[in-house]
């Protein structure tokens, strides 16, 4: 036990005290001097305690910004761990509040695709409430095959209008028709072991704070949902 009056001290050791740089390319689908999308992998943390994410990685893909206020690229907004996908990125302060001030007020549009089971209408609307707060989502069935195992498979377009954590999976599940590979919204033996969630971030619509140009990005759908349904999405 410290009694008081005692000389505390620490050596650090000199090889653990050098920087580690995680080594992850990024797709960079934009960037400028206030901001950057990029395509995150599926099965990488965008942000959090771990050295493996996308945070962590930002800073050796990105240019640096020349503006003022430039600091470390930081994610805007979530994608989950098993999700592909367009992410935002902000470079400077300003920025950062801006696109947070955008995505608070709705004014970024977001659009998913994801392959989900059993048969599903046409579209839709999902306005079940999460953790007790309003959620709403929108669905646009584009193409169905059959399926051995699942029944139906349908590559399914997605328009969340809220933000709510595992939205639109807990949206799907809730119609009866879970996405393929979700093991926590999932139906008991109808569990995809395979390549993972089938559920892409495919594009951001929004009018840049800066500039006022309108940006339109989006990411082509990965392999994994190209062998189920090959048509190109446009």
């Amino acid at each position: 036990m410290i009694q008081g009056g005692e000389d505390i001290g620490c050596k650090i050791n000199s090889e653990g005290a050098k920087d580690r740089k995680l080594q992850l390319d990024l797709e960079v689908l934009f960037e400028d001097d206030f901001l950057a999308v990029i395509n995150k992998p599926a099965g990488i943390l965008v942000s959090g305690n771990k050295f493996l994410t996308v945070a962590n990685a930002l800073a050796q893909n990105l240019k640096p910004s020349n503006q003022l206020d430039a600091l470390q690229p930081q994610p805007i907004h979530r994608l989950d761990y098993a999700t592909s996908g367009v992410l935002l990125v902000g470079k400077t302060s300003q920025s950062i509040q801006k696109l947070g001030e955008l995505f608070s007020s709705r004014e970024i549009e977001k659009t998913y695709y994801a392959i989900t089971i059993g048969s599903q209408k046409n579209n839709g609307e999902v306005h079940t409430p999460i953790d007790d707060k309003p959620a709403s989502s929108e669905f646009q069935v584009m193409d169905s095959v059959d399926s051995l195992r699942f029944g139906k498979l349908n590559l399914v377009k997605l328009y969340p209008k809220t933000g709510r954590r595992h939205q639109l999976r807990k949206h799907q599940f809730e119609i009866g028709n879970p996405i393929l590979g979700d093991k926590e919204y999932g139906i008991e033996g109808l569990i995809h072991q395979g390549n993972g969630l089938y559920l892409h971030a495919y594009s951001l619509d929004f009018t840049h704070p800066f500039t006022n140009y309108k940006i339109l990005i989006n990411k082509a759908l990965p392999p994994k949902f190209t062998r189920i349904f090959p048509a190109e999405i446009e």
